[in-house]
């Protein structure tokens, strides 16, 4: 398994994160981003990023006063599945950007059919 620190990976999703355009980042409204070692779920040990809360596009009036929306990256299946850096540097950006495309709204299917699976 390819060795890197959970400070080097935090990093690497901060990165990940400021890739995203600025006019969509202003449009993100109340998520977290974490990064943790290992998925809670022992039944997929090897999902890279989670999201959790309700998208964008599906709040109304109804959505005040929640917890945020969470987004989980994984540090242990990436570097797992990586043989280098510089993969760990772009599987990071896919996971990153998948995750936040499921804030907007957007599902799994749109998301593979746009290379980001």
């Amino acid at each position: 398994m390819l060795e890197m620190t959970r400070e080097e990976f935090e990093e690497l999703v901060a990165e990940a994160l400021d890739r995203i355009p600025p006019e969509l980042t202003r449009l993100m409204d109340n998520v977290a981003v974490f990064v943790e070692d290992e998925p809670d779920d022992p039944s997929d040990p090897e999902l890279l990023g989670l999201y959790e809360g309700t998208p964008l596009t599906d709040r109304g009036e109804w959505y005040a006063g929640v917890l945020p929306d969470r987004i989980t990256v994984y540090r242990g299946p990436t570097l797992r599945m990586c043989a280098s850096s510089e993969e760990v540097v772009a599987e990071t950006e896919v996971t990153v950007v998948h995750e936040v495309a499921h804030h907007f709204g957007i599902d799994d299917a749109r998301l593979h059919a746009l290379g980001y699976g």
